[in-house]
């Protein structure tokens, strides 16, 4: 047997099937949205879903300041939203990064263009290393047509996992 590469798991874990979605966040007047890939459901009673996000990232920072924040998913055939949101968002009423948004009552964005959606309050943050699972219980959630499935990794260029790269 040989020794596992990097490359071998960034390869290996990049065929795990992960939907993608837009984290919408906000804390003292500052926004964002960021495009991420480990999203899965943990409990269904409560309902809650976690999302693994970035330690270094605004996103980051401003959902350990809030208590809400949202999961926005898309069409497989409206995918140029994730690469908008790879960076740090930027907010102007309405919009982030160009993208019509609104906000909730707990003033979290959800994202106008999404075919699901859900906002969730924190229940647990875990800190697993380069990234901290955020668990959060469904509050609202609305799914624009439950026929059609929702943007996964695959259907893009995009590739996130394994071990840190150059620029992570």
């Amino acid at each position: 047997m040989t020794e596992v590469t990097n490359e071998d798991i960034n390869v290996s874990t990049w065929k795990i099937p992960s939907p993608l979605g837009i984290i919408g966040s906000h804390a003292e007047g500052e926004f964002n949205g960021m495009t991420a890939s480990w999203i899965t459901q943990v409990s269904m009673e409560p309902a809650l879903i976690g999302v693994g996000i970035d330690n270094k990232s605004v996103t980051f920072d401003l959902m350990n300041r809030s208590d809400h924040f949202t999961l926005n998913m898309f069409s497989p055939e409206y995918t140029k939203v994730f690469v908008k949101f790879s960076k740090p968002a930027e907010y102007s009423e309405g919009f982030l990064n160009k993208e019509p948004i609104t906000l909730t009552k707990n003033t979290v964005p959800i994202f106008d263009n999404a075919t699901v959606w859900f906002e969730l309050k924190t229940n647990q943050k875990i800190n697993l290393g380069t990234h901290t699972f955020f668990i959060g219980e469904i509050i609202d959630c609305k799914t624009l047509n439950p026929d059609e499935r929702v943007a996964y990794m695959g259907d893009t260029r995009m590739k996130y996992g394994g071990v840190p790269r150059g620029g992570h």
